[in-house]
């Protein structure tokens, strides 16, 4: 039997996350917020897909500046070398629906709150299900303290619906 080769992204079996991946991850959330709440603002005032062309076109120019000055900063060096699967391209357009999605939902009774609240179901939902079917490479099973944190999750964005007052 051939043993699937662990792909670059997949988590060190083992480790605990280390503090600067906590707030790595965190203030990936903030910044999340940021953007949604940046990029429904330029919907409410044109339409959800110019909204997308801007924040991509935006970010295009900053990725385009972060790496020309990692290469100046550290000529040569490369994070894992090789070629990235087909299916890794997808982000884009992934990116480009969520940005327009959430720019009309945020701009919707849900607001950014009840937008973010559900984006995070999302997912969660989608995380566990590649976990369990080994999408991507990716193989965890799902335990019950996954599925009762989904469940809070869920009670969670529930209140923050439908308790407005």
């Amino acid at each position: 039997m051939t043993q699937r080769k662990r792909p670059a992204s997949a988590p060190e079996e083992g480790r605990a996350p280390r503090p600067v991946e906590i707030c790595a991850a965190l203030a990936t959330g903030g910044l999340l917020t940021f953007m949604l709440f940046s990029n429904s603002t330029m919907a409410a005032y044109t339409t959800p897909l110019f909204s997308s062309l801007v924040a991509h076109g935006v970010g295009t120019v900053a990725a385009a500046v972060l790496v020309l000055i990692g290469v100046l900063w550290r000529p040569g060096t490369s994070s894992k070398g090789g070629r990235a699967p087909l299916w890794a391209y997808l982000g884009g357009v992934s990116g480009a629906l969520t940005v327009m999605l959430t720019s009309m939902t945020a701009n919707s009774p849900l607001a950014l709150t009840g937008t973010l609240a559900l984006g995070l179901v999302g997912q969660v939902v989608l995380a566990l299900v590649f976990d369990r079917f080994g999408v991507m490479g990716l193989r965890r099973m799902p335990t019950r303290n996954d599925l009762m944190s989904l469940g809070l999750i869920v009670a969670g964005t529930l209140l923050i619906i439908f308790s407005r007052g």
